[in-house]
């Protein structure tokens, strides 16, 4: 069990410490010199019954409130230390501040000292702390006053920790399958073993072996060695501390700085903004209005940034809101994490929370439909969490950014997804999207539909444009893609060109279309790359340009031809023809660019209607121009079929 101490410099935490463990945390030669906490000071007690006692001795000066920080992050237990001779003072309020915003709800209050005042002054200091952790977490906590010097209370204190410990023991079990996170607040060489960190565990568990990423810099290490508690041991786990050997073919090349992250594989993902639930202390004097400059303390991190408030545009005293963070530095963080925000001067601690989302909208922040989201995303229970977004999200849960934010690991998040019954969809760009079942079924069901009402509405059009299908869907154009495409796979819709259409339904022409089609055909066939403008075509067949000029449009809207300019139509075949060629250029041309030179050369159909090929492609989203050369933007599949 990890405790720490908090409380006003030169209250006695360092000396309560070494009197329950018989080690004297002020490690380092200034601290020794100057008889203060500089850094942060670790003790450990074994007990006979396998149960370990670890200390975390913070200072208690204010200018070194930052180091406090890291070490309050991920402790099970507080002991708020107030000097008899001294009552509470600035740090022990600021303390006791950031124990209850980052969420320290057990704990025990010691008045130390005891020996240097008498029987009423002890008991009037014992009031005053009753009274400064009313309204707080540590409210219920007992009040131990001792005096390590004499030895007063302090065989109560250790029945009491040890008691807890044992308890703590009992109740932690395995722990959640949660990918390993170490917070890293120091770094260091040891002649022949090489580069060492220590920190907090704050999930999962590493082994001598295993294999991890540095965050945010995302360089792969392996773990040569470990110490837990102050001993050589085989793994560390979740609420200790843990130093770590390491080693890695790019350690020699990278800078590990405090407030950097060692985490399983996959590596966590990077953000500059992170969206959260703060609350701002009551004893502030005004609002936190939105754009605020602060100084943002998480795990053994550090860094600027600003706030925006997501609902109105400040946050009263003593209330919770919604708030994106936007920092200055890359930040590594899951759902749950605590932080404290300190004020642009860093000399005052304003508000705390715990963050939702580590990785904020970048746009729409504040948008109903994203609130609605962090809503869901603030349930204390992954599962609860998810079918929340399921019902928030019309555009699925981006499952891989899911896992992330909770910190699962690969096969918990596969069962969480599987036993919610996920309907897991590929989108572009390497992203998976999650839907409840019968939410996909009943959007794949609505698209059929409206694919057998256009043949219902036009029995002679070729089926519904993929475009208007899309649209028509209610949801995101990669969504409805995606379920088109599911469609087109199952055998539930066929394909044809920009057209989607039931397997068994064949366009139904009139008699007099039908006679003109089968003499259009014959010119406008699946070869034409260079096929004839109108008024060539309406002199070939011997028909009126004008009614040619409808029936050819007609014709495009069934999807049998596509229109490219005014006075040229393509058999969709031969136009997807020539989109290839566009994407053998791109893909040959080294930079993935060619202009329209090279397009004429290769397609050989002259400049002129490579001109008008190309903008066609342009405004069909296959190419996009630059300049005066062109990229492949989609792929001829997707927009031709």
């Amino acid at each position: 069990m990890l405790i720490a101490t908090a409380g006003h410099v030169d209250h006695g935490k360092t000396v309560l410490v070494k009197a329950l463990t018989g080690v004297d945390t002020d490690r380092l030669p200034e601290e020794k010199a100057r008889g203060l906490s500089i850094d942060l000071g670790f003790a450990y007690h074994s007990r006979p019954d396998g149960t370990v006692l670890g200390f975390v001795d913070v200072p208690g000066h204010e200018r070194f409130i930052r180091n406090m920080l890291a070490g309050v992050a991920a402790i099970d237990h507080a002991l708020l230390v107030v000097a008899a001779d001294d009552g509470p003072m600035p740090q022990t309020r600021e303390h006791l501040a950031i124990l209850d915003l980052l969420g320290v709800d057990a704990g025990a209050v010691v008045v130390t000292k005891l020996d240097l005042v008498d029987e009423s002054g002890a008991a009037e200091v014992v009031s005053r702390v009753r009274g400064l952790v009313e309204g707080t977490g540590l409210a219920d906590a007992p009040v131990f006053p001792v005096s390590a010097a004499t030895g007063i209370g302090m065989t109560a204190l250790r029945d009491h920790l040890h008691g807890l410990a044992a308890a703590h023991r009992a109740a932690k079990g395995p722990g959640p399958g949660s990918r390993f996170r170490l917070a890293v607040d120091r770094c260091f060489s040891v002649r022949g073993a090489g580069v060492v960190v220590t920190g907090a565990v704050f999930a999962g568990a590493v082994g001598v072996g295993d294999r991890l990423v540095l965050a945010p810099g995302g360089v792969g290490v392996r773990v040569r060695g470990i110490h837990a508690q102050s001993r050589p041991a085989e793994q560390g786990t979740l609420g200790e501390r843990c130093a770590l050997n390491l080693a890695g073919t790019e350690l020699g090349r990278t800078e590990i700085r405090r407030g950097d992250w060692l985490t399983g594989e996959p590596g966590p993902g990077i953000s500059h903004r992170f969206d959260a639930e703060l609350r701002v202390l009551a004893s502030e004097d005004h609002p936190l209005s939105h754009w605020t400059p602060v100084h943002v303390h998480a795990g053994a991190a550090s860094f600027t940034g600003r706030v925006a408030i997501l609902e109105g545009r400040s946050i009263a005293p003593g209330v919770r809101g919604l708030v994106q963070v936007v920092v200055d530095q890359p930040f590594v963080g899951v759902r749950g994490d605590r932080f404290i925000l300190r004020d642009q001067s860093a000399r005052r601690t304003i508000a705390g929370g715990a963050v939702i989302d580590p990785a904020g909208a970048v746009r729409g922040r504040a948008r109903p439909e994203r609130i609605a989201v962090l809503r869901a995303m603030a349930e204390r229970d992954p599962h609860a969490a998810l079918e929340a977004l399921l019902e928030a999200s019309v555009n699925g849960v981006d499952l891989d950014h899911f896992a992330d934010a909770w910190n699962l690991r690969p096969a918990e998040a596969e069962a969480l997804f599987e036993r919610a019954g996920i309907e897991a969809v590929a989108l572009p760009r390497g992203r998976t999207a999650g839907f409840a079942r019968s939410d996909w079924m009943a959007l794949r069901a609505g698209m059929l539909a409206a694919v057998s009402r256009t043949h219902e509405n036009a029995p002679e059009r070729a089926g519904a444009e993929s475009a208007e299908l899309a649209s028509g869907a209610g949801r995101s154009r990669e969504v409805a893609a995606a379920a088109i495409g599911s469609l087109v796979r199952d055998g539930r819709l066929v394909r044809e060109g920009r057209f989607l259409r039931v397997p068994e339904h064949e366009p139904r022409l009139s008699p007099r279309d039908a006679a003109l089609w089968k003499k259009v055909s014959l010119h406008l066939t699946e070869d034409a790359v260079k096929p004839p403008v109108l008024t060539e075509l309406a002199g070939t067949l011997g028909v009126d340009r004008n009614l040619l000029a409808v029936f050819l449009g007609r014709s495009a809207g069934r999807g049998m031809l596509i229109k490219v300019a005014p006075n040229r139509f393509y058999h969709p075949t031969a136009l997807r023809r020539l989109a290839q060629t566009a994407e053998r250029l791109a893909a040959e041309s080294g930079d993935g660019r060619f202009d329209a030179r090279a397009f004429r050369d290769a397609s050989g159909i002259g400049r002129n209607l490579t001109i008008q090929v190309l903008e066609y492609f342009d405004g069909a989203g296959l190419t996009r121009r630059i300049g005066d050369v062109r990229v492949v933007a989609r792929r001829a599949e997707g927009v031709f079929g």
